[in-house]
């Protein structure tokens, strides 16, 4: 590695799924919530975000998180 490289561990997403759910658990939400996963475990960490029962989406890309906060702002 050169200067000023790091090296980059892989996102384990269904910890941050875990995490993310766990801090609206503990702070709330007022507005609905879209969340983009990349990293290990992509599929698991949807499934705990999705199977929550809290206003939290998840999204493909970055496309598909701004359409689905228009939606839902759309929605109110």
């Amino acid at each position: 590695m050169g200067p000023g490289a790091a090296s980059v561990t892989p996102m384990r997403c269904d910890v941050i799924a875990e995490g993310v759910v766990a801090a609206v658990k503990e702070v709330g939400l007022k507005v609905p919530l879209v969340v983009r996963l990349e990293g290990t475990n992509v599929d698991q960490g949807k499934k705990i975000l999705n199977e929550s029962g809290l206003d939290i989406n998840s999204a493909d890309d970055l496309d598909d998180a701004a359409q689905k906060i228009v939606a839902a702002v759309k929605k109110g």
